[in-house]
């Protein structure tokens, strides 16, 4: 917890400073987590790592290597990165270790970023409310610094995949004033980070994707 805690300070920090020092326990990382009930957590692997080479190339966030990292929700690991991304198609199911687990991380200044693939709202609503039984998704509104914040999007979240032609939406969970979790929904901002070839998506639709990506990065390490 206290490493997890140390490098969320030092992230605010450098952040603020401008100032990204080359030691590996610094560098930015994302991981996938992973979970039980059934979901395919671990579909489109290249997302990660092409969102992270997308910010080595137009930020000045100092990223360690580019690769598919992941981290077991039922494990220690979690702890070792301040940004995780939960995403899948079908249904997640947290134990309740597991659900003491996720709660401890976020209080310890862990944030997770989930993305629904179509397929995993119900289960991650249901989930989430095990991990935060006071608290309930609220829709941050378009004026959020989360789409005001590297790049500019006025109107909210882009769409990038077509499910229900239903508008995207951005949730939210808050932590002591903290956002801690951000749920983006009917959008599928991940897909867009995969290799082309995988969904075939119009090049200004990965842009977009990859320009969301980075506002959220860059939001959690300055707020």
């Amino acid at each position: 917890m206290r490493k997890l805690l140390f490098f969320i300070a030092l992230s605010l920090f450098l952040l603020n400073q401008n100032i990204y020092p080359q030691t590996q326990n610094t560098k930015f990382r994302i991981a996938r987590l992973k979970y039980s009930g059934g979901g395919d957590w671990y579909n489109d692997p290249s997302a990660e790592v092409n969102m992270m080479n997308y910010l080595k190339k137009n930020t000045s966030i100092d990223v360690d290597e580019a690769k598919f990292y992941t981290a077991d929700v039922a494990s220690d690991e979690i702890f070792d990165y301040p940004f995780v991304l939960l995403t899948g198609h079908g249904n997640i199911d947290f134990s309740d270790n597991e659900v003491k687990r996720l709660r401890k991380y976020v209080e310890n200044g862990g944030f997770i970023y989930a993305d629904d693939d179509y397929g995993m709202d119900e289960s991650f609503r249901r989930e989430m409310k095990k991990v935060f039984p006071r608290e309930e998704l609220k829709e941050l509104p378009f004026s959020h610094k989360i789409y005001n914040g590297h790049y500019s999007f006025p109107r909210g979240l882009p769409k990038i995949h077509e499910h229900d032609s239903k508008p995207p939406q951005g949730f939210g969970i808050w932590y002591q004033g903290r956002l801690c979790v951000y749920y983006t929904y009917e959008t599928n901002i991940s897909d867009g980070w995969a290799d082309s070839r995988e969904h075939d998506d119009p090049k200004e639709k990965r842009e977009e994707s990859f320009r969301m990506g980075t506002n959220i990065v860059v939001y959690v390490l300055s707020n």
